[in-house]
């Protein structure tokens, strides 16, 4: 890292909320104190995954003890269809169910226990639909949620025909789901002349506020929507966050009295969606060296029911299909699959990891036919910097720093030495087998739908020297108004302790986007630049004017304005000084991101403003008689250009990487015959807990500023750090190749590797272990 030049930017300030989260007296959604006469709700579910509703009788649920109000699809006074891009989600089921858990009515009870009691009462008549439960029959039965996409260069036919090596090959990888520590809560006030406060725990308050106006068929401003903090997110309080926000608002249109609505743990597993699970079939062509000649993929994307943001997450698979390789001849076909389950839904990566699994999956399967290392191949395919430097969708590679990222890595992992030091370790034991892996990261940065990429500010200096700044970003946990409150304390030369940043509220910064992508700093932080810059513009004009300096002479530093070498006052005093000057002391901001552009039809532009790269080497040790596995030893480089606040990218790399590690190996989604999600709790659902991250893992940045005009050259670290977790998972797949020590013999491993998977993998490339009969993989 080079010398930090800032005051506040480049250092490792303590987290704006920190004292709060270990006292306990951070609040969130949930804590607001409730006002006198609130109610609270809770949905009704349906307990199939495809019929008609034949009838539905409510009677016991309205005469249930402290029920108030009980609504369903015919109350909606609006719009009864909403979504984040199609408005295809019925606000409660119209007619017939898609999903088991999808929302039939909700009521609205005097306390939590008694509305959910009553819920379960209703009885419902259904006449069963066939469903579509598994991502290859809804695929061989081509039904989309989304019309396919596709893109292609060359003769690929032809081309997979020369050779000189060529297979096939097919893998699954599964869904993941968010598992925020708070669950989803909205809680609505309704006020006067039809007005409507929510507070909810989102991402993407202005979306709230847009989907309950039309549910309400009111303007937007007649509905506020406020979120101090979030505890966690992760893509899942992004858009689905709106049938709580949506409910509560109509409950409490409807009884005149504030309504809350907290989904129980189970409910919000069951109704919400998760991570896209994916199949993947591919045809690879090689050289002798392992460079691809030609590539074919065909990406099969679970959707679920409806398409919510389906169509971006499948397009950001797509464009990470290449990660860090240049693909001269290939057709990626992707498939946006319906599915009688839970409609699925952004998760940190948003697609990005599953295009990256894709082709690192191949790169692997490469390696171990040729007899080679996979960090070879992968070489031997990496972008160049000034030739074969353009992506499948036609971007050109221009910050490209792969090939001494990896260098770095390879030498301070020890990679070489351990690979010869785990070929000994594996000939030397019979039952527990080592692997190895270091995987790259190229992850581009923007929203690829253009027009979220913007942002807005507003600042207020008080005359006592304090600063407010609210911007359009959500807080989860991440940081955010973190990097925010340096940024403006930054720009205006004062201490971080005199800036305060305010709950997101849509009153305040209109029409956001959601604070997603990875964006979050990059798009917030330069709209709270902007109007630090407006301000501090309006302020050194005054003080050129009153104190007779030039304006470049007058500077903002330690808490104090200098004029050259004299200082003129404390920063304090200055402001309000320019307040009896009558300058004004606020201002707003904004920030669009230049150069992106992208075309939905041809899935080719520029979608990203710039890339993120990063690597990870990663040491397993697995139990070919048990399936268990333990990740020994993690090394992570990552670029994260010039950080604003090392100790909180430190921390987003390894909850990141280590959430991504859970992904692969522990949590797995399954459903039954039936449809009905098995997993949907603590006890049946295992994501990492301490004792699952490894003694040591070493995470380091790799010195390199954005070549973008990025906020201090900062690059984004929300999402690129999750698919590097990838190593993991292939250096279990490459202890499972050593315990069938059979060269070319591919082990056929899908994603999570749980325990079983593990199993039936080294039964497959070492049948001569005998191991126990397993139940059949996922469809």
């Amino acid at each position: 890292m080079t010398q930090n030049k800032y005051q506040t930017v480049g250092t490792s300030v303590k987290h704006e909320s920190a004292h709060l989260h270990v006292t306990g007296r951070a609040q969130y959604t949930d804590d607001i104190p409730e006002v006198q006469g609130t109610l609270h709700a809770a949905f009704g579910l349906s307990e199939r995954a495809h019929a008609r509703i034949v009838s539905m009788d409510l009677t016991a649920v309205r005469a249930a003890p402290g029920v108030v109000a009980v609504i369903t699809l015919d109350d909606v006074p609006g719009e009864k269809y909403v979504g984040p891009v199609i408005a295809d989600e019925p606000v409660f089921a119209d007619g017939k169910v898609d999903y088991v858990g999808q929302p039939l009515f909700a009521v609205a009870a005097t306390s939590h226990d008694l509305a959910r009691r009553a819920a379960r009462l209703a009885k419902v008549e259904y006449e069963n639909l066939e469903p579509l439960l598994d991502i290859k029959s809804a695929a061989d039965k081509q039904a989309y949620v989304l019309p396919p996409a596709r893109i292609s260069k060359g003769n690929v036919p032809e081309t997979l025909a020369q050779g000189p090596h060529r297979h096939q090959g097919s893998f699954y990888c599964g869904g993941q789901e968010q598992f925020y520590l708070e669950g989803q809560v909205a809680y609505a006030l309704p006020g006067e002349n039809a007005e409507m406060q929510v507070f909810c725990s989102t991402q993407h308050p202005s979306e709230m506020q847009f989907i309950i106006a039309h549910a309400l068929h009111q303007p937007a401003h007649t509905v506020k929507v406020q979120c101090r903090r979030m505890g966690g997110g992760f893509g899942g309080k992004e858009s689905q966050s709106w049938p709580f926000a949506a409910v509560a608002a109509l409950l409490a249109h409807h009884t005149g009295r504030p309504v809350k609505l907290r989904a129980d743990r189970d409910d919000d597993f069951m109704m919400t969606g998760k991570r896209h699970d994916f199949r993947v079939e591919y045809d690879v062509a090689y050289d002798d060296d392992g460079l691809i000649k030609a590539i074919k993929f065909e990406q099969q994307l679970r959707c679920g029911y409806s398409a919510d943001l389906s169509g971006a997450v499948a397009d950001r698979q797509v464009f990470h299909t290449d990660n860090t390789y240049f693909l001269e001849t290939f057709d990626i076909l992707s498939l946006r699959v319906k599915t009688n389950t839970q409609s699925n839904t952004a998760f940190r990566g948003f697609g990005g990891p599953q295009g990256i699994m894709a082709i690192e999956y191949v790169i692997e399967d490469i390696a171990r036919r040729l007899g080679k290392d996979p960090l070879d191949v992968r070489r031997r395919n990496f972008y160049g910097k000034t030739e074969r430097n353009v992506t499948p969708y036609q971007m050109t590679v221009e910050d490209n720093v792969i090939h001494e990222l990896v260098d770095q890595l390879e030498q301070t992992a020890e990679y070489r030495r351990r690979r010869e030091d785990i070929t000994r370790f594996n000939a030397q034991n019979q039952v527990l087998k080592k692997g190895l892996a270091l995987v790259p990261v190229k992850f581009g940065i923007s929203f690829t739908a253009t027009h979220l990429n913007q942002a807005g500010a507003l600042l207020h200096i008080y005359t006592d020297g304090s600063v407010l700044i609210n911007h359009g970003g959500t807080e989860m946990g991440q940081g955010l108004n973190t990097k925010v409150a340096q940024v403006v304390a930054e720009e205006l030369g004062i201490g971080i302790e005199h800036v305060r940043v305010s709950a997101t509220d849509t009153s305040k910064v209109s029409n956001t986007s959601a604070t997603a992508a990875s964006s979050g700093t990059d798009l917030n932080g330069k709209a709270a630049q902007d109007a630090a810059r407006k301000i501090k513009a309006v302020l050194v004009a005054y003080a050129a004017d009153h104190y007779g300096c030039d304006t470049a002479d007058v500077v903002f530093r330690s808490n104090q304005v200098h004029c050259g070498e004299r200082v003129i006052l404390p920063f304090a005093k200055f402001v309000q000084e320019a307040y009896n000057a009558r300058v004004p002391l606020w201002s707003s901001g904004f920030y669009r991101t230049p150069k992106i552009h992208y075309d939905f039809k041809t899935l080719t532009g520029r979608p990203f403003y710039y890339f993120v790269y990063g690597a990870a080497c990663a040491e397993v040790i697995i139990d070919t008689l048990t399936g268990e596995n333990r990740l020994v030893r993690a090394d992570v480089l990552y670029d994260a250009g010039r950080p604003i606040n090392p100790a909180v990218d430190i921390g987003q790399i390894e909850g990141g990487f280590i959430q991504g590690m859970g992904w692969l190996t522990t949590e797995e989604l399954w459903w039954n015959k039936d449809g009905r999600l098995m997993t949907h709790a603590p006890s049946t659902y295992k994501i990492p807990s301490i004792s699952d991250c490894p003694e040591a893992l070493n995470v380091a940045f790799f010195s390199n500023g954005n070549v973008e005009n990025s906020v201090y050259q900062s690059k984004a670290v929300g999402e690129p750090p999750l698919p590097l977790a990838l190593s993991v998972f292939f250096a279990i797949r490459d202890a499972v190749h050593a315990a069938g020590n059979q060269p070319g013999t591919l082990a056929p491993l899908d994603a999570p590797a749980t325990a079983e998977q593990i199993l039936r993998a080294v039964h497959a490339v070492a049948p001569r272990l005998k191991l126990p009969e397993l139940a059949t993989e996922h469809g």
